[in-house]
């Protein structure tokens, strides 16, 4: 089993910074490419960043320059370092990892389809 977990949120003066950390476990093999995605009620789900496991990143024309995006290989594990925060950036931020390989009994998996963690609050307010 794969399973994301996602950190780091809260409450924050518009201004202010947050990293998002998110760690992947299970018997993981590597990861394609893992990424961010935000949600406000009523409203779909949008992707904020992604990064390859090469390190090539890409971002939503709102967060370039404020937001980065960083993985460790090592630990399975990617980050959102947030500054300049603003009141549209509050959302519930979710992770997520696309083509994971695992290992099994030393046989190796592929999953076509990705996996999500459950999301952390980031609140933006005075």
């Amino acid at each position: 089993q794969v399973q994301l977990v996602e950190s780091g949120g809260g409450l924050v003066q518009p201004g202010g910074s947050l990293r998002l950390p998110c760690a992947a476990s299970g018997s993981i093999v590597s990861i394609d490419a893992m990424g961010w995605y935000r949600q406000t009620p009523g409203n779909e789900r949008e992707l904020v960043a992604t990064i390859t496991s090469g390190g090539s990143a890409n971002y939503i024309d709102s967060v370039k320059g404020r937001f980065t995006i960083s993985r460790d290989n090592a630990k399975n594990t990617v980050y959102l370092q947030m500054n300049s925060l603003r009141p549209e950036d509050t959302a519930v931020y979710y992770c997520n990892a696309d083509k994971v390989t695992t290992s099994f009994r030393g046989t190796y998996y592929t999953h076509n389809y990705e996996f999500w963690g459950q999301g952390t609050q980031v609140t933006v307010s005075s």
